[in-house]
């Protein structure tokens, strides 16, 4: 699995998180200490928000530890909400179209987890992309595939009720294909106002992450990137965190209404 981070707040140089700490970001791509593995070396990406509404993405296959033009970048550019992710694949291919963060239009969406049993349901999945998105669809992946899903789900005006709505259609499509493997769901969601992550699993399993506020600022990572545990907080399983430049941060209860089976 993979591991990332978010950040909102007063603009910040990216380094100061996804570089600079003794368990960086760029230090868990290669010793991860939760994660399914340790080593998350099958690309990464930046993307964040500054003078335009689109968020700027960078996504690059090599392993955030050997691109030298990572830390030229983070050193370089401040943001005040930016996504930073490695990824560690489960069975997709390492191109850059597959790695995250997504973007489209002014969205932005990035994933840690699992679709079991994936390649058998990826065209049942698909086809929960209307026409006017699937041209969007660059990649391979679930996690793109469930963004535009829940785009036209409305993501953009009802964001925790389009993912949950979305992960209900993709359970469905794992029992009637027969899967006995879980779907695991760790996600960060921008509109570049509000920054949303969500902690779910269909088993006792999700994937770990934490958040940390301070004078304004919120921080989401899948490990905490510093020696200071007392200061991070898990986000308990089947929440989901909502904050906004406007708003302290909040928990809610994420709930994935219960679906039909539809037919494999």
């Amino acid at each position: 699995m993979c591991r990332f981070l978010a950040y909102m707040g007063e603009p910040i140089f990216l380094a100061d998180l996804v570089c600079a700490p003794a368990h960086s970001l760029v230090h868990q791509a290669m010793h991860a200490d939760e994660g399914k593995t340790p080593t998350n070396g099958d690309g990464f990406g930046l993307g964040w928000y500054a003078e335009r509404p689109e968020p700027g993405l960078y996504r690059e296959i090599r392993p955030a530890w050997s691109d030298e033009n990572l830390r030229s970048l983070c050193e370089q550019v401040r943001s005040r909400l930016f996504f930073a992710h490695v990824r560690a694949s489960t069975g997709t291919a390492t191109t850059r179209a597959n790695c995250h963060p997504f973007g489209h239009g002014q969205h932005m969406f990035m994933h840690n987890g699992q679709v079991g049993d994936y390649h058998r349901i990826k065209r049942r999945i698909e086809e929960l992309i209307p026409d006017d998105l699937y041209g969007s669809r660059l990649g391979t992946g679930d996690t793109e595939a469930i963004f535009l899903a829940a785009l036209a789900d409305g993501l953009e005006r009802d964001p925790v009720g389009a993912i949950g709505r979305t992960l209900a259609r993709v359970l469905a499509l794992m029992v009637a294909a027969g899967s006995r493997q879980p779907l695991r769901f760790a996600a960060a969601y921008s509109d570049g106002e509000r920054l949303i992550c969500f902690r779910w699993s269909s088993d006792a399993r999700p994937p770990s992450l934490y958040w940390r506020q301070h004078q304004g600022n919120v921080i989401v990572v899948s490990e905490p990137v510093d020696a200071r545990p007392e200061e991070w907080r898990a986000i308990a399983p089947n929440h989901v965190l909502i904050a906004s430049r406007h708003a302290a941060a909040e928990l809610r209860a994420f709930v994935v209404p219960q679906a039909e089976p539809q037919p494999a």
